[in-house]
C-alpha cells in the first residue's frame, strides 16, 4: 500500500519519469542487488531523460516541420552533389549557436525540403527552437495580417524561432510589398537568428527574382551574409523508388517550375 501512495506522489508532483522508473525497479529483481544510491540515481537519470525527451517532442511540434525527416535517413548515394561530411557537420548545429544561415538550392524534386527538415529536426535535438513556413503562404499571410492588426505579432511569432526555414523561397518574382516583408522577416533576425532557406531558383538569381534592387541588396546582404550553401544537382529523387520499408529521403510534392521576372537591375553585391 505505501508503494502506492509513494508512485500517486510522484506523478502528483510531475515526476513521471521516476515513478516509471520506480515501477520498473519494482517489476525486476535485478534491481534489488543494487544499493540504494545506485536505485536512486536510476530514477533520477530516469526523470531527467523523460523530462528531455517531453521538451524534444513539444519543440518538434511546435516546429511544424513538413516531413519526420532525420540527418541518418539522408540518401547519400543519389547523384546529386550533396555531401556527407558537409551535412553531418551542419546536423551538429554549431551554425544554429554561431546565428549562420543555410541556403539549399536545386531543381524540383532533389530533396530540398527534406534536407531542410533534417537539418532543422537536427538543430531541435540539440536544445534548438525552429519553425517550418512556405514562403508563398508566409507572404500572403503577411499580406493579411496587415489589413487585420496582425502584422506585428507574426513577425514577433516567426523571430522568436531559433531556427526559422523558409521554404519554397522566391517560386514565383515577388512584387515590392512582398519584398518589403521578406526584408522585415530578415532584418528582425540578422546576426541575432538563423535562417534556413530552401528554393528551385540558383542563390545567383534571387536579385532578379526580388524584383526591387534596393530591397533585394539589403535581403541579400542578410541572408547570404556568413551562410553555408547547398547547391544540390542531378535528375529527381521522384524518379527512383526507396527501398521497401525504408523512410529514406522521400521525393517532395510537385512543384510549379519557378517563374522569374528580369528587370533592369544593378547586380547582386553578394
Amino acid at each position: 500500500m505505501l508503494i502506492h501512495q509513494t508512485l500517486d506522489k510522484l506523478e502528483q508532483m510531475s515526476l513521471s519519469g521516476m515513478a516509471a522508473g520506480l515501477r520498473e525497479q519494482l517489476e525486476q529483481s535485478q534491481y534489488l542487488e543494487l544499493a540504494f544510491e545506485d536505485r536512486l540515481g536510476l530514477l533520477v537519470d530516469r526523470e531527467v531523460s523523460w523530462r528531455e525527451s517531453r521538451r524534444l517532442a513539444t519543440r518538434l511540434k511546435a516546429a511544424k516541420l513538413r516531413h519526420q525527416a532525420t540527418v541518418e535517413d539522408i540518401d547519400f548515394r543519389a547523384p546529386r552533389g550533396l555531401d556527407r561530411s558537409v551535412i553531418l557537420s551542419l546536423a551538429q548545429a554549431g551554425w544554429v549557436a554561431s546565428h549562420h544561415n543555410v541556403l539549399v538550392t536545386g531543381a524540383t524534386g532533389c530533396g530540398k525540403s527534406y534536407i531542410a527538415c533534417a537539418l532543422a529536426q537536427a538543430a531541435i535535438r540539440q536544445g534548438h527552437t525552429a519553425l517550418y513556413v512556405r514562403t508563398p503562404r508566409l507572404l500572403d499571410d503577411l499580406a493579411i495580417s496587415r489589413g487585420d492588426g496582425r502584422y506585428h505579432t507574426l513577425l514577433g511569432q516567426l523571430n522568436r524561432a531559433a531556427l526559422l526555414v523558409l521554404d519554397d523561397f522566391l517560386l514565383t518574382s515577388a512584387t515590392v510589398e512582398q519584398a518589403r516583408d521578406l526584408l522585415e522577416v530578415v532584418e528582425d533576425r540578422s546576426q541575432l537568428r538563423s535562417t534556413l532557406v530552401a528554393s528551385q531558383l540558383p542563390v545567383e538569381l534571387w536579385h532578379d527574382a526580388l524584383v526591387d534592387p534596393t530591397l533585394a541588396d539589403a535581403i541579400l546582404d542578410r541572408l547570404v551574409h556568413n551562410a553555408h550553401r547547398i547547391a544540390l544537382k542531378g535528375p529527381s529523387m521522384r524518379r527512383r523508388e526507396p527501398p521497401s520499408g525504408t523512410s529514406s529521403d522521400p521525393a517532395e510534392e510537385a512543384k510549379p517550375a519557378p517563374q522569374v521576372t528580369r528587370p533592369v537591375s544593378r547586380s547582386p553585391r553578394r
